[in-house]
């Protein structure tokens, strides 16, 4: 694998899984449980699919083939994506997606923080604007973590049912193939696996304060690297990529 083939991997993996957290977040516009919710929520989903707009755009500056970042997000079919399986999990409750939320949001400030020293300067430099950004993220999903974990009796069970559902996915993150091996040894990008003990302190310190205990499970799911289709995935994309398939090409 050279460089460049690793580097358009990456950049796919990347802006395809703010692309398809994006979409989940903005799901909730309209039905958040009070309005400040709503408003939060919808400028998060913004927030990351303008991320997703600077990744896939590289990707496909780097792939060379005149694909732009609209057709990368509509013109691909599920099997072609390759977002982490966590950001496709279903919103469930409140609580459920407030900690999908933290545990992405506390892998994604860890992992730009290394891509901000990248020896690709487009790398480095769309970094460092995603991290201002992720940072927020990251302050106001920990914070209603400790809220939730830490008040009622009902928000706690829930907030704990959450963790335990999303930390095998969320364990992904840290699995490193061929494309980290490559970029981590040109300096392009850190290798993930060596971020886990970073996230285990910051997420351990959250968890801590809101009196939720931190599953023993070790196992992670695997998949969303490799390219797949998952019965999670094909109902984002249905929804997402609708208007482009129903009318190829359309402008307005």
């Amino acid at each position: 694998m050279t460089r460049d083939e690793a580097l358009f991997e990456f950049c796919l993996r990347l802006g395809d899984t703010t692309l398809i957290l994006g979409h989940r977040v903005s799901e909730w516009c309209g039905h958040a449980p009070i309005l400040e919710e709503d408003i939060a929520l919808a400028n998060t989903a913004l927030d990351l699919i303008g991320e997703t707009q600077m990744w896939l755009s590289l990707a496909g500056e780097i792939e060379g083939k005149g694909r732009n970042a609209d057709d990368l997000a509509y013109l691909r079919d599920a099997w072609d994506f390759r977002n982490l399986l966590l950001v496709e999990r279903p919103n469930g409750d409140f609580g459920r997606t407030v900690m999908r939320q933290f545990l992405y949001d506390a892998f994604a400030s860890l992992m730009l923080a290394g891509l901000m020293k990248s020896a690709d300067t487009r790398v480095a430099q769309i970094a460092a604007k995603a991290s201002k950004e992720v940072a927020y993220h990251l302050e106001r999903s920990a914070d209603l973590v400790v809220r939730l974990g830490d008040g009622t009796a009902e928000s706690h069970a829930r907030m704990q049912a959450a963790l335990d559902e999303h930390w095998p996915y969320a364990l992904e993150m840290f699995v490193a193939d061929d494309v980290d091996c490559v970029l981590a040894e040109v300096g392009i990008a850190p290798d993930p696996s060596t971020l886990r003990a970073d996230w285990d302190a910051l997420t351990g310190r959250v968890l801590s304060q809101a009196t939720l205990d931190i599953p023993d499970s070790g196992f992670a799911h695997k998949g969303g690297k490799s390219g797949r289709h998952t019965e999670h995935l094909g109902h984002v994309l249905t929804e997402m990529q609708w208007l482009q398939r129903a009318y190829p090409g359309a402008r307005w």
